[in-house]
């Protein structure tokens, strides 16, 4: 098997861990090639508490992974999440030496490394540098500058950033599990680039990933990210209402909402009725589906009416900025029943549900095609297209080397000297004759020039002394 297109990517969530192994499929798909998971128990709403047993969620998960496929796993793109993120726009400039050169990458990491230079928050770190429009001189709206000419370049930025601790944290478990981290990207994006289309992305759409710790949200427009929000409630939120409405454990909580959990109370009639059982030798207890629902509702309400802030906070009154393919809704929350219909009544806005399949191919195409997989497969497919790019670059590179070798290798070639031919009109005598005969005359007349000069000299000296003779004869 070639490793060199295989990538991997790593989801650490509240709940759970996963991680696929993957390659390059067709057009722009990617073939999956072992998935593995494992319960997250060191994990509070997206952030790393416990180091020790995310650890050991990282081996199980990638361990399993690797049974799947004749794989091993090395390096790996990891997603992080937690209500510690938060988002900056700022805009930043930089003026290039020579205008009229053409722009290229060299510009754009120089205007990107004035961006670090930000000031943040006491213990954050930049995450994501993410261009959203550039302006060249006077020309502005430009969305990739490369091969244009100018003396200023300038871009607006939408920065990421995070608590350093908690980013720390996600790197002391990777490698304490005995893995390397090649990137980290915040999670909204990877579950946008498994369920969203450039359609979308261009009309504009709200990507609502609802995960076990935390609700993250990424909003996109005119095919650029302008928004990125975490809520922190996610369905584990859910999960802990429906414990402590119902007094029962959180195992039997988790069960109930995925097996007869709804988002309409309505839905559901007044006598349907499930049986818990009871702890040790203890009653069972019985549950209303309607009130389970009514439970799960006002989580969700909640959630919603969040969600509906940031979104209404984004557009204002501009109606450039209005999202016309609404919202998708994605992770382990998305799979709540009637959340579809309640999310359009809600935001008044269209609403779909996010499925990755679109996205991957091959066998274990039917087994990834849930929200759950959302983040984990948009882990793995930007982990294909970095190894990908990692590869193009290094064989640019290369011929760059190549060239340069060469060019080295022909300035190292020519002599130190060029022969000149004769005239067709003169014999080879007559090229070396002449300048031994001019060389002759100028000799003749430098001598000439000599005796001249001593002649005018010596004609001077008697002068000045036949004058102080007069001089002094007179005195």
């Amino acid at each position: 098997m070639n490793t060199e297109n295989i990538a991997v990517g790593l989801d650490i969530g509240t709940t759970k861990v996963v991680c696929v192994i993957a390659q390059r499929g067709t057009g722009d798909r990617i073939k999956v090639l072992g998935v593995g998971h494992a319960p997250s128990t060191g994990v509070q709403r997206g952030v790393v508490h416990n180091v020790v047993q995310t650890m050991e969620s990282v081996k199980q998960a990638v361990s399993m992974a690797e049974s799947q496929c004749d794989h091993q796993v090395n390096d790996l793109i990891v997603g992080i999440a937690g209500q510690h993120i938060r988002s900056i726009q700022h805009s930043e400039s930089i003026t290039r030496e020579n205008p009229e050169d053409f722009i290229d990458h060299k510009d754009i990491n120089a205007l990107i490394g004035k961006v670090h230079g930000i000031v943040l928050l006491p213990g954050e770190e930049i995450i994501h540098i993410l261009p959203q429009v550039y302006k060249v001189d006077s020309e502005s709206g430009i969305l990739d500058p490369i091969g244009m000419s100018g003396s200023r370049l300038e871009a607006n930025f939408h920065i990421v950033v995070g608590r350093i601790n908690s980013i720390q944290n996600i790197g002391r478990c990777v490698k304490g599990a005995g893995y390397k981290i090649s990137g980290l990207t915040l999670e909204p994006l990877a579950s946008a680039t498994a369920c969203l289309n450039d359609d979308e992305k261009d009309a504009g759409v709200a990507l609502l990933d609802i995960g076990g710790g935390t609700t993250d949200i990424a909003i996109f427009k005119d095919g650029i990210i302008r928004h990125t929000s975490v809520i922190p409630f996610g369905g584990k939120a859910i999960t802990e209402d429906i414990k402590n409405g119902f007094q029962i454990i959180e195992k039997q909580a988790e069960l109930l909402k995925i097996k007869f959990g709804s988002c309409t109370p309505l839905a559901n009639k007044e006598n349907e009725i499930v049986s818990i059982p009871g702890l040790r030798g203890r009653d069972p207890k019985e549950v209303s589906l309607r009130n389970l629902a009514t439970a799960i509702h006002a989580r969700v309400e909640e959630i919603l009416n969040a969600v509906d802030a940031i979104i209404k906070g984004y557009e204002g009154n501009d109606p450039t900025k209005k999202l016309i393919a609404g919202i998708v809704i994605t992770g382990g929350g998305a799979k709540l029943k009637h959340l579809k219909t309640m999310a359009k009544f809600e935001t008044l806005m269209d609403t779909r549900i996010g499925y990755p399949q679109e996205r991957i191919e091959g066998e274990m195409l039917s087994k990834l095609s849930s929200p759950i997989y959302a983040t984990s497969i948009g882990l793995a497919i930007q982990a294909v297209e970095s190894k990908e790019r990692a590869i193009e670059e290094a064989l640019i590179r290369q011929e760059e080397l190549e060239k340069q070798q060469e060019l080295e290798q022909q300035i190292s070639d020519e002599p130190f000297y060029q022969s000149y031919e004769a005239s067709p009109e003169m014999s080879p005598s007559e090229v070396h004759e002449e300048p031994r005969e001019t060389a002759v005359q100028d000799d003749k007349d430098m001598k000439k020039i000599l005796e001249t000069s001593k002649k005018k000299v010596n004609f001077l000296e008697r002068w000045s002394s036949k004058f102080l003779n007069f001089l002094e004869g007179d005195e």
